[in-house]
């Protein structure tokens, strides 16, 4: 799987997994992609810590086709954006408020889920994601009260990075987090944090089991009864 197709793979994964209903938000980089498979009809909550729930990436193209002073606000399609400082679009009844009022949405637990990516992350739940090796860095953003703040962390993640494992035993970096993450996406599979280590949910058969575990620095709990990746899941990527 090629890396263009296993991100839309790992976003449209993530995407089934979110509870109608709930409010959600999704970090720069390869979570945002989330928001282009859920559907109107998922009633899913966009939040963006810089001051927005009812973020969508398709709402300006409905705009478009409709008259009057909606017609003019997708106009002005580049005043609205997320937390990464990329154009997003807004859906029907959204709300805008402050920076401290966002930060209190998350900090007070309000957040269902939220989708974040990483550097390393390992089989206690722990989370490095906000420094890069010899890059600078302004700060880790939102990135560690989503973590603590959220009732699920879930990681959008490739499975390696430049040939090494990014799933470890311990992360080398410093963390974000500790003990925060609910579950793994990566193009290879889907892994649960659990008590006893990291459980394979399921894997994509274009992989095998010794391969993924090959890929993996921690050791992966696979049961025999272990299910592949429902093949809907592959159609339009």
């Amino acid at each position: 799987m090629d890396k263009a197709t296993a991100a839309k793979f790992i976003a449209k994964r993530i995407a089934g997994d979110l509870v109608p209903g709930s409010l959600v938000n999704l970090g720069v980089g390869l979570p945002t992609t989330v928001s282009e498979y859920v559907t109107e009809e998922m009633e899913v909550l966009m939040h963006g810590e810089n001051g927005v729930i009812g973020l969508g990436t398709t709402a300006f193209d409905v705009i478009k086709k409709t008259e009057g002073k909606d017609k003019k606000l997708a106009e002005q399609e580049d005043l609205v954006i997320n937390a990464g400082a990329s154009k997003a679009g807004i859906s029907k009844g959204a709300s805008f408020f402050d920076s401290t009022t966002s930060f209190g949405i998350i900090r007070g637990g309000h957040v269902d889920a939220t989708v974040l990516g990483t550097m390393e992350v390992d089989e206690q739940g722990n989370i490095a994601n906000y420094m890069i090796p010899g890059k600078r860095i302004a700060g880790m953003g939102g990135a560690m009260d989503l973590c603590v703040g959220a009732k699920k962390v879930f990681v959008a993640t490739y499975h390696t990075a430049d040939g090494k494992p990014k799933i470890l035993k311990q992360c080398k970096l410093p963390l974000t987090a500790k003990n925060v993450v609910t579950a793994i996406y990566t193009e290879m599979g889907v892994f649960d944090v659990t008590p006893k280590g990291i459980k394979v949910r399921e894997y994509n058969p274009e992989y095998t089991l010794e391969e993924i575990q090959n890929a993996t620095e921690a050791e992966l709990i696979i049961e025999a009864d272990v299910m592949q990746t429902p093949s809907h899941y592959f159609e339009n990527l």
